[in-house]
């Protein structure tokens, strides 16, 4: 995606730019003791991308490739939700602003910034993983409060690779009283519909990188895999063809 894509229009470059005087809108500590009897909902999903051999990631592969798609937030669709950012910005500390796009006819901006960016290696249910990911936490002004982790595993005993989204969130206060109820009635529907949107889109980018490297394929598989029709989604197809293709 070009520098230009990605930061969108001036309008939006003013939005991002004030992302920079914001601060998170909730406590980190809370994300601890966080449960669903105080408000918050906990998603945890794990999409199976194709195995690789045992070991470490291998180059090219499909861990690599997915840790490519998750590195500039590819897997989004895009009619439902665009990320606009600063790419010369490193992932770590990045201020993104989320274009949320509501069945295509109502949208609103929402801030969030990246906290961490790990790659280790851990022991998880008596097998060692490997584990590259993210998170971003939600900043003042956004309509919900919490934290979404984004990995991509490896299991280096048999091969697996697995990507993984592990969120705590829960409604912030929304003062605009039209936003606040569409929000809340909206809420459960967009959510499922993105985090299913994301694991198909997962699954099917790395299997075709995999197999495939014609760009024209690709983009027809991203506008086959959007939601529904938006303007400004051809860009985000072209650059992920781009991207996979180089990958």
């Amino acid at each position: 995606m070009s520098d230009s894509s990605r930061l969108g229009s001036a309008s939006v470059q003013r939005k991002l730019a004030a992302l920079e005087h914001k601060s998170l809108n909730f406590d980190l500590a809370w994300l601890a003791g966080a449960s669903p009897g105080d408000g918050w909902s906990i998603t945890d999903l794990c999409q199976p991308l194709p195995s690789e051999p045992p070991g470490r990631p291998i180059e090219g592969g499909s861990w690599q490739i997915a840790r490519r798609l998750m590195r500039g937030y590819e897997f989004a669709d895009p009619s439902i939700v665009r990320a606009y950012y600063d790419p010369a910005v490193p992932l770590a500390g990045r201020n993104m602003l989320l274009k949320l796009q509501a069945f295509g006819v109502a949208h609103l901006y929402a801030g969030v910034r990246v906290g961490e960016v790990y790659e280790h290696t851990r022991t998880h249910h008596g097998g060692s993983v490997y584990i590259w990911g993210w998170n971003y936490r939600t900043l003042e002004g956004h309509v919900e409060m919490g934290e979404m982790d984004w990995e991509v595993w490896k299991w280096q005993d048999d091969g697996r690779v697995e990507f993984r989204v592990h969120a705590l969130s829960r409604p912030a206060h929304i003062r605009n009283p039209f936003v606040r109820i569409g929000f809340h009635l909206l809420r459960g529907h967009e959510r499922e519909a993105f985090l299913r949107s994301t694991k198909q889109r997962m699954l099917t980018f790395t299997e075709l990188a995999l197999a495939d490297d014609d760009p024209n394929r690709m983009m027809r598989a991203a506008g086959s895999l959007t939601a529904r029709p938006a303007r400004d989604s051809d860009g985000a197809h072209e650059a992920l063809a781009s991207n996979l293709r180089r990958s």
